[in-house]
């Protein structure tokens, strides 16, 4: 079974006045109880705004780490949120992601991990 991440991807500043949150939120949980029943489930959650980010730069493994507070690059958009999954069908994947984009009127991108047969790369279950 392949997993795959999920990203929203969120404008700056807080959600417009027009927003219902909670209707979003009710519209994800649908989505995610969905995915909950048909086993695929490993984790989703909301991220904090970007100005509640610390970017870390290290050149080189003997070097010290730069620790910034806030994003590395100025961007109009970025992420929000993410949900990863697990599922043999890519389709359904595209359409939990299609559901996702649909309840939240963000972007959302569906993107495989790598090196799936490396047991270092798989989510466990605890």
């Amino acid at each position: 079974m392949k997993t795959y991440l999920i990203s929203l991807f969120s404008p700056d500043g807080p959600p417009p006045a027009e927003v219902d949150l909670g209707r979003v939120m009710a519209d994800l949980e649908v989505v995610n109880d969905e995915i909950r029943a048909a086993g695929s489930w490993v984790f989703a959650g909301g991220l904090g705004d970007q100005a509640s980010a610390t970017t870390i730069r290290r050149s080189d493994p003997v070097a010290d780490a730069v620790l910034t507070d806030g994003p590395f690059i100025e961007a109009k958009e970025h992420l929000g949120g993410l949900t990863v999954v697990r599922s043999d069908d890519y389709d359904v994947v595209l359409g939990w992601a299609e559901r996702i984009a649909g309840a939240t009127g963000l972007p959302v991108e569906v993107r495989p991990f790598v090196d799936q047969d490396d047991p270092g790369q798989v989510p466990t279950d605890h």
